[in-house]
């Protein structure tokens, strides 16, 4: 947890050090010298080195929340873990392949006995008899 936070610490503050373009808007900003910001960072980190003393209760939910949060992390983690092996054992052998049917439709072969008596022509005679009417080609 400590490490995340001093990671999004130095990382706002090489943000916050890039140069930036002028424009209109900048110079209504105020104007603040690096030995202020400074002075400013140093103060404001040791406040929050007194705050768990200000505001113990305060702390300990904190700790209990990052702790939780914390497990969390290592559950989602660990199954995303799994998730990835699922898949490389998958790939690694091609011999335990997924069915290509769902088991709904019954394959040719399989079912029951109506299925196959079944004629595969279901076109009548009348439909057989009429001519084709496609699109006259142009000449």
């Amino acid at each position: 947890m400590r490490f995340l936070l001093r990671i999004t610490f130095w990382l706002g503050l090489v943000l916050v050090l890039l140069p930036r373009d002028k424009t209109p808007e900048s110079e209504k900003l105020p104007q603040i010298g690096a030995a202020d910001a400074v002075q400013a960072a140093t103060a404001a980190v040791s406040d929050m080195t007194q705050f768990c003393k200000r505001q113990p209760a305060a702390c300990e939910v904190g700790g209990q929340a990052a702790t939780i949060i914390g497990q969390r992390a290592q559950d989602g983690a660990r199954k995303i873990y799994q998730i990835i092996n699922e898949k490389k054992e998958q790939l690694e052998k091609p011999d335990k392949k997924a069915p290509d049917h769902t088991g709904s439709i019954a394959l040719a072969g399989e079912g029951d006995a109506a299925s196959s008596e079944t004629p595969r022509d279901t076109l009548s005679q009348d439909d057989l008899a009429l001519e084709w009417r496609g699109p006259v080609p142009a000449n």
